[in-house]
């Protein structure tokens, strides 16, 4: 409502907190992600800690492993893959930290193997870390303790029955500002697609218009208005319904599109040069992997210098604080779907397979990109595109009008579920955490509220600065959030050791096991 009534002087304000609070925040977001990144490993190969169980200890997972790997790649890829698979290695390969040094010349074959080492940096290990953390320190205290699927139970190990308290409502309010934050991201990127892809296949002119900065076409006010009230309208009736057939057919119909998109970049695409950027990407990953992930570049009064610091403003921290935000949402879905594996197969599981498939998103997309650009085939209309319609310029050059008009109008139906099916579960997983734990939060004007809120906040923000604005926002917003997130690894920290411990003198460590319990200690 801030940004609505008042725009100038929220805009004034995003721009101050730009230049301050997020850039004397810059440090902590990459080094807090890289001690997730540590956190998770240790508690994985580590044999004591990852043979226990998020559950009973004998337990079995409800979901097969094929079943399970679909629900996590559902879970935290999708709008945003859908923009940045070609977005994001083609903005690195014109600009990355080798090219504003002068060691790369821009947009040549020498700066594509670098392109692909950031990308895979910020669509690693560090985001599905983060995610894994999170839903561990919710799944392995509630599944295994007998406490709601909620934050809060996460922190339980720490401060115990002040959960249930104030302490709790606190934590509770701070997730869902950061979630509702990372969700308007994820729809500010996918409504602006979405609107370049209805422009694409001739919806008119009037969804797009020239961007106040020059830097060409935008989504409209009335295209965005439009949309919203279209999209978030389709979620919340779908959440108001409470009948999840409708979305289950949505993911799986997601799920097919998805992976025929894949298929075409595979076949019609620069499929063998996407597998040789698979294997030189993966290796300049790992090889690079603690040096990048500890990289804090500074500011020496240079201009290279000043464009080290902004480059990983807009890239590297933007992303980890966008994890962050995001990760009470997916965090809380993993949880919920990974009862009865072990630590260690749950840790290499989420960190590994989501990360592989989104390097085979960026390599299938962005390889076929990139290579159409450095033929000439292209001819720089990819390169000149907008972020948001990157995707359809590369289909346009890479297929006949027909064909491009037809896939082209497959990616608008897909990024349409996608946007119902994300708004979706936002509203019911911050009313989960609003009614801690229980349904309590789904009553009908809860729904209603999440819904408006959600529009009102990506609806007003985009018009008001574009992505900038939101981008600025949510990491600000994710600030507090990555207090909890910490107090989250120590939490986690906390119960791994004393569970161990107890499991060495015999004692119960799962509520279950408790109630049966005689009070006899084996051994002594």
């Amino acid at each position: 409502m801030w940004a609505i009534f008042f725009p100038v002087s929220a805009m004034e304000t995003l721009q101050v907190a730009n230049s301050t609070i997020i850039s004397a925040f810059s440090g902590w977001y990459v080094y807090l992600v890289a001690a997730l990144i540590i956190v998770c490993a240790v508690l994985a190969l580590v044999p004591q800690s990852g043979s226990l169980r998020i559950g009973a200890p004998d337990e079995k997972p409800e979901f097969s492993r094929f079943s399970w790997f679909s629900m996590l790649f559902g879970a935290g890829i999708g709008i945003g893959m859908l923009t940045y698979s070609t977005g994001e290695p083609l903005a690195h390969f014109v600009n990355n930290p080798d090219i504003i040094r002068g060691t790369v010349e821009s947009a040549s074959r020498e700066a594509v193997r670098p392109a692909y080492m950031w990308t895979f940096l910020h669509w690693g290990f560090g985001a599905w870390c983060t995610y894994a953390l999170v839903g561990l320190a919710i799944g392995y205290v509630s599944h295994r303790r007998g406490l709601p699927l909620t934050i809060r139970s996460s922190l339980v190990p720490l401060f115990g029955g002040r959960m249930s308290g104030a302490a709790g409502h606190l934590v509770d309010i701070v997730a869902v500002v950061a979630t509702i934050l990372g969700v308007a991201v994820t729809m500010g990127l996918g409504v602006q697609q979405f609107v370049a892809g209805l422009y694409r296949v001739g919806f008119g002119d009037w969804l797009m218009v020239e961007s106040t900065d020059g830097s060409g076409m935008t989504s409209s006010a009335a295209a965005i208005i439009i949309s919203l009230l279209v999209l978030v309208g389709a979620s919340t009736l779908s959440a108001l319904s409470g009948v999840g057939r409708g979305i289950k057919w949505l993911s799986n119909l997601n799920m097919g599109l998805s992976f025929a998109l894949l298929l075409l970049f595979a076949v019609a695409g620069s499929g063998l040069y996407a597998l040789e950027l698979l294997g030189y990407g993966i290796w300049d990953y790992l090889r690079t992997l603690p040096a990048n992930s500890l990289t804090l570049f500074s500011s020496d009064g240079s201009a290279s210098g000043d464009a080290l610091v902004q480059w990983q403003l807009d890239w590297s921290v933007f992303y980890w604080a966008w994890w962050i935000a995001f990760a009470p949402f997916v965090g809380m879905f993993i949880a919920r779907i990974s009862r009865g594996r072990t630590i260690r197969e749950y840790i290499l599981g989420v960190a590994l397979v989501p990360s592989l498939m989104c390097f085979l998103w960026m390599v299938l997309a962005g390889g076929t990109a990139i290579e159409l650009e450095l033929s000439g085939e292209a001819g720089g209309r990819i390169l000149d595109a907008g972020i948001s319609d990157q995707l359809y310029a590369t289909l346009a050059v890479l297929l006949t009008p027909e064909m491009a008009f037809v896939v082209s109008s497959l990616v608008v139906v897909l990024l349409m579920t996608y946007l119902i099916t994300s708004a979706d579960s936002a509203i019911l997983i911050v009313n989960t955490i609003n009614g801690a734990g229980d349904d309590e939060g789904a009553r009908r004007y809860h729904i209603l509220f999440w819904g408006a809120a959600l529009a009102f906040m990506v609806g007003s923000m985009l018009i008001l600065g574009g992505i900038e604005a939101i981008r600025i926002t949510m990491i600000i917003g994710a600030l507090p959030f990555s207090i909890v997130v910490v107090a989250m690894c120590v939490a986690i920290i906390k119960a791994v050791v004393f569970d161990l411990i107890r499991k060495r003198h015999g004692v119960p460590t799962t509520a279950e096991a408790c109630e049966q319990w005689d009070g006899e200690v084996s051994g002594r």
